[in-house]
């Protein structure tokens, strides 16, 4: 589907909150709201079907006193999903100035809402259960800088690119997914907009010392690969931004094998890898004037007569020995090389990593928000900042002392999982990772919970979510 400023459609589309008290152009509104046919409530729609063939569609935006970007996304998601099953092929929509809404920004927010009512991945369905007629979608932005409109416009179909590029690489089944054909992706998808995208094999990664990495890739039979993605756009600055994602095409446990019922979407578990290769793919799209490196240590974690083992002591690239509790903690494996990389090789001004990391994280905030673990306030407060811009939810971690010393081993110099009292798993696994950084400024996302949904949620579909992409965007422009 196309989003385009203009006024050229088969149907035209009336916003309407719940005191609206008239629609002049809509002739039969006051007898749908005094009979209760259309509300105006948020997402709701009608259909007014014009004898000369000029078709009307109200959109419900619910309470004016409650509009924000956020209903704006969900009730275009809904007008998308109704022009959609209605077969149309183009709609336009006027759109007013709302007070205190940003208009730039709201015309953001109707495209993003508009777009995410049109992803589906139905690639393995030999009967297609969604079919886009909707083609064309105009917005008149009435009394807006055109310019700046279609600026609007331009970044939130680059923003949306690269939820759909995130979706697609996690809904994909780890049997295709290798890490070598994520490799392979990242590299179709991002060189042709700039990005240098440089492979590192089996040889290459154990010259680089990253036994942690190794360690966990050693029980498969595909070949493990370190991805390096470099969008270097501003040649006036040194700093550099590192985004490290976890890239566990699949996940059995390992030896600490996880029962069936868990194993099933395992799949999912490169969600940060493919969050780090959909946001830059949203950054070099937009030609952000940034530098941005991002970085993927991707394996799976399976087992064979090689594979290491719970109790088994290993070593790092940071030179410092890790005592394996427990093989299913192996995305702080891979991530601490490649966060060590990130700080030593590539020498990043700030880190932040992005890993469906630990159940605990499910337990604590289920699938509604992404956790934060970090050794920098300031930087903190940027992401969750950037995160409310994205109506993406954010919620920072405390760190007490007292957990500081449950991922020092007696036996080595770190353990995989914590000691002493069991819970703040969330909290103990970044702490973990924050071993690995030096003393950069660094922010741990997990998304555990929001990169991948059972149920469909406003405008989040079921399965792949794409969530952290447009946080990440947002914190990348403005900082």
């Amino acid at each position: 589907m196309k989003i385009l400023l203009g006024s050229d459609s088969d149907v035209k589309a009336y916003l309407a909150f719940e005191n609206t008290e008239d629609i002049k152009e809509v002739a039969i509104f006051n007898y749908l709201k005094e009979n209760k046919l259309f509300t105006g409530k948020l997402g709701e729609t009608y259909v007014d079907i014009d004898g000369n063939g000029k078709h009307k569609i109200l959109l419900g935006l619910g309470k004016a006193e409650e509009l924000n970007h956020e209903v704006i996304r969900e009730g275009f998601f809904k007008l998308g999903k109704a022009l959609n099953s209605l077969k149309v092929k183009s709609a336009t929509i006027d759109l007013p100035k709302f007070e205190d809404i940003c208009s730039k920004k709201a015309v953001s927010s109707v495209a993003e809402g508009l777009l995410h009512s049109q992803y589906v991945f139905d690639k393995y369905k030999s009967e297609k259960e969604f079919t886009k007629t909707l083609e064309t979608f105009y917005i008149n932005a009435l009394d807006r800088d055109q310019e700046k409109a279609q600026l609007a416009l331009d970044e939130a179909v680059s923003i949306m690119e690269g939820i759909y590029l995130t979706r697609d690489l996690v809904n994909e089944p780890a049997i295709t997914l290798t890490p070598v054909e994520l490799a392979k992706r990242a590299k179709e998808e991002l060189e042709p907009l700039g990005v240098k995208v440089t492979i590192y094999g089996k040889e290459e990664i154990e010259k680089m010392n990253m036994k942690a990495f190794l360690s966990v890739a050693v029980g498969s039979e595909n070949e493990p690969q370190f991805i390096v993605m470099e969008y270097l756009n501003d040649k006036t600055s040194d700093e550099k931004l590192a985004l490290v994602g976890k890239g566990l095409t699949y996940d059995t446990g390992g030896y600490s094998l996880k029962p069936s019922t868990s194993m099933d979407t395992m799949f999912t578990d490169m969600g940060g890898s493919a969050t780090v290769i959909g946001t830059l793919k949203s950054v070099a799209t937009s030609k952000l004037n940034k530098n941005v490196v991002g970085i993927v240590a991707a394996c799976e974690n399976s087992i064979n007569g090689k594979a290491y083992k719970p109790g088994d002591i290993i070593g790092s690239m940071a030179g410092k020995t890790i005592e394996v509790k427990n093989t299913d903690a192996e995305g702080r494996l891979t991530l601490a090389d490649a966060l060590w990389y990130a700080a030593t090789e590539v020498k990043a001004s700030k880190i932040i990593d992005l890993a469906t990391l630990t159940g605990a994280c499910v337990v604590a905030l289920s699938d509604v928000a992404t956790a934060g673990v970090t050794n920098n306030e300031d930087l903190m407060r940027e992401i969750i900042k950037a995160s409310k811009r994205a109506g993406e939810n954010v919620w920072h971690m405390p760190h007490f002392k007292e957990y500081d010393k449950r991922v020092l081993s007696d036996r080595a110099d770190l353990i995989n999982t914590s000691k002493g009292p069991m819970g703040a798993g969330t909290i103990t696994a970044g702490l973990f990772l924050g071993h690995f950084v030096k003393d950069i400024p660094w922010v741990h996302l997990d998304i555990a919970g929001t990169a991948y949904i059972d149920t469909p949620r406003t405008y989040l579909p079921k399965g792949a979510t794409g969530i952290a992409v447009s946080t990440l965007y947002n914190y990348i422009k403005c900082n």
